[in-house]
């Protein structure tokens, strides 16, 4: 009946590229590929950096699996950030808490122990986190994040409002306190 499929990827690939005759940055007819596209050269392809405010599509996943700094800032806007982080095995985020920025985790590669709660001394929650793992962190609740795995743990993080200057980039946890 169909020439064609009506959507011509597996159900878990999203085209990097605009529509057919559009302009979108990253496609084939726009010139200009941009990191995650699948018209981009091979390699490891340019620098992660801070692309905010603009209009900007990524392969989130390859681009958090890809970073290698403890932190760097992906995209800022007015509203959110999304942040890449590398945690080295046995290492962590560090106990913290943002009074009033909400936070989402999503852990792409590796493992780690979550805990959070109402202080410092108060962690109440605990619980392990896998790849496909995703952590909802409320403003004012303090929070850490444990890599119990044997290489580093890769996750992309959603701040909201902004955490962290746009452009940041902490190579190493010490560069970031």
């Amino acid at each position: 009946m169909y020439s064609q499929a009506p959507y011509p990827y597996p159900w878990y690939v999203t085209p990097q590229y605009g529509w057919p005759g559009g302009r979108g940055t990253g496609s084939p007819w726009s010139g200009t590929p941009q990191y995650g596209s699948p018209w981009s050269a091979p390699g490891p392809g340019p620098a992660i950096r801070d692309h905010g405010p603009r209009p900007y599509v990524v392969n989130i996943a390859q681009a958090a699996r890809q970073n290698r700094n403890f932190r760097t800032a992906l995209w800022t806007g007015e509203h959110f950030q999304v942040t890449l982080m590398s945690i080295p095995a046995g290492e962590d985020i560090g106990l913290e808490v943002h009074p009033t920025t909400d936070q989402f985790i999503r852990i792409e590669e590796g493992q780690g122990l979550v805990q959070m709660g109402p202080g410092r001394d108060r962690l109440e929650f605990e619980q392990m986190a896998y790849p496909g793992s995703a952590v909802m962190i409320p403003a004012g609740m303090w929070h850490n994040l444990t890599n119990t795995g044997s290489r580093p743990l890769k996750v992309y993080v959603i701040y909201a409002p902004p955490e962290h200057p746009r452009g940041t980039v902490h190579r190493t946890k010490a560069d970031a306190e």
